[in-house]
């Protein structure tokens, strides 16, 4: 058995930041942002934590595809912004809509973990899981540092996913999967101090996001690029949707492979970057306007990218 994509869902904070609202509070500009990232707006969560986003997602999943919660056998979550370290997001959510047979576990790969996840979730049900739920969900917000406009203005929150079903013909048709741990220390976030009464540290990171944009920038147009054309090479593709972090490598990843700007999907401009949650969202607007079609057999490129240093591309027949 293999898996297919029978129903998408995302949900994002009705609160919206707009580029001026943040030049109230520091040094930028709506044209500074947008010239630079392609991004106007973005979601931010007044209250609602990462597992609140990715249980409403499933909510909607389990509707859309008129599932009982006791018919699924895993939840994954992609998430670098989880409640707690444990119980993991995944583990809530299954409380949370009382999936009572379904195992349930994080993924952190940062902006590579809704592709990470969707493989995985494909192993599962080539090995004897009939149905599951891939989210991808973020609050980072609550990770960054306000007063850093080189950080803080790029992200919002959000959450989308997908349901995962079994059946006998082959959707998820090829895929990538790769680290560099190397050059991990480009985009950090999330550092916890190693503080006890037997011994002492001292270090230079933060809890806080933190980014080397232009080494980022450089991966994504470089590395991301030689994925994504090993796996669309002799493939007619629609559409790519890859994580939405900024226009411009949008442009220049187009550019490089020689097709159409069309064909590469973008929201970023309404929600900034969402991490693992990105490329769900942007699926489920793409689905719900009718660009794309379930069922379709459509073949799209999802690409995701970021913290790791981790990428993951997927050719995906919907």
């Amino acid at each position: 058995m293999f898996g297919k994509i029978t129903a998408t869902a995302s949900y994002v904070p009705e609160q919206i930041v707009t580029n001026q609202q943040l030049s109230e509070i520091m040094d930028t500009s709506d044209d500074w942002i947008f010239s630079r990232t392609g991004i106007k707006e973005r979601r931010i969560s007044n209250g609602e934590n990462t597992s609140d986003l990715c249980t409403n997602v499933a909510k909607k999943l389990l509707a859309s595809g008129g599932l009982a919660p006791d018919e699924l056998d895993f939840i994954l979550v992609a998430t670098i912004t989880p409640d707690f370290n444990t119980p993991a997001v995944a583990c809530q959510v299954q409380g949370n809509i009382g999936a009572h047979q379904a195992f349930a576990f994080d993924i952190s790969a940062a902006c590579a973990g809704f592709v990470y996840a969707l493989s995985l979730a494909e192993k599962l049900i080539r090995t004897g899981s009939k149905k599951g739920l891939v989210i991808g969900g973020e609050v980072l917000s609550k990770v960054l540092d306000w007063e850093d406009r080189s950080t803080a203005v790029l992200f919002g929150d959000g959450a989308g996913g997908v349901l995962l079903e079994a059946t006998n013909h082959q959707h998820l048709l090829k895929e990538s999967l790769q680290s560099d741990g190397t050059r991990g220390l480009s985009l950090t976030s999330g550092f916890v101090e190693n503080k006890n009464p037997y011994g002492s540290s001292s270090t230079q990171y933060s809890a806080c996001m933190q980014m080397v944009g232009r080494e980022i920038f450089d991966f994504a147009t470089r590395d991301v690029v030689q994925s994504i054309k090993a796996i669309s090479e002799h493939e007619t593709v629609d559409y790519y949707l890859l994580h939405q972090a900024n226009s411009r490598i949008l442009d220049k990843v187009a550019r490089k492979l020689k097709v159409p700007r069309h064909k590469f999907l973008q929201n970023m401009q309404f929600y900034g970057n969402t991490s693992a949650a990105s490329i769900p969202i942007l699926l489920d607007e793409e689905v719900k306007r009718g660009t794309l079609s379930l069922g379709s057999g459509q073949k799209v490129v999802f690409s995701g990218f970021g913290g790791g240093l981790a990428w993951g591309t997927m050719l995906a027949a919907l």
